[in-house]
């Protein structure tokens, strides 16, 4: 699906929720991930340039910026875990369908994520084993 067409989805999902009576979000089914998916990023930003613009809505503890393993070039996605769950809400709800050099970013959720091999040694530093089991 395009991911300008995710992203109006989703707004017309939020615009629902809102005028209902409902009193529950969709973020509560996220509620123990501090993890977020961002898709659609210019393949020139570095890890560096993400966090600048994400750590608005928070401490970022951990990035990952997904690369072809024989280039090392970006594939425009990464995953990114907030030290606190809350962050995750603002970025989705502020950041989910802005332009970033001309290209159109989707950021959701992610309910279940699992650290690359690589960063498993790392996960002993506590803000990334906050990642991994986020309690309100």
């Amino acid at each position: 699906m395009n991911p300008l067409t995710l992203v109006k989805n989703i707004n017309k999902l939020n615009n629902k929720e809102l005028e209902s009576n409902y009193r529950g979000s969709w973020h509560d089914d996220y509620k123990d991930s501090a993890w977020i998916f961002v898709g659609g990023i210019p393949y020139d930003y570095s890890e560096g340039d993400i966090i600048t613009v994400f750590s608005q809505y928070g401490e970022v503890v951990h990035i990952n910026l997904i690369r072809d393993k024989d280039t090392g070039k970006s594939k425009g996605y990464c995953f990114i875990c907030y030290e606190d769950q809350r962050s995750t809400i603002l970025a989705v709800d502020n950041l989910n369908g802005i332009k970033l050099s001309s290209r159109t970013i989707r950021v959701d959720h992610v309910k279940n994520y699992k650290l690359p091999k690589e960063d498993e040694p790392k996960s002993r530093n506590n803000n990334i084993k906050n990642c991994q089991n986020v309690v309100r």
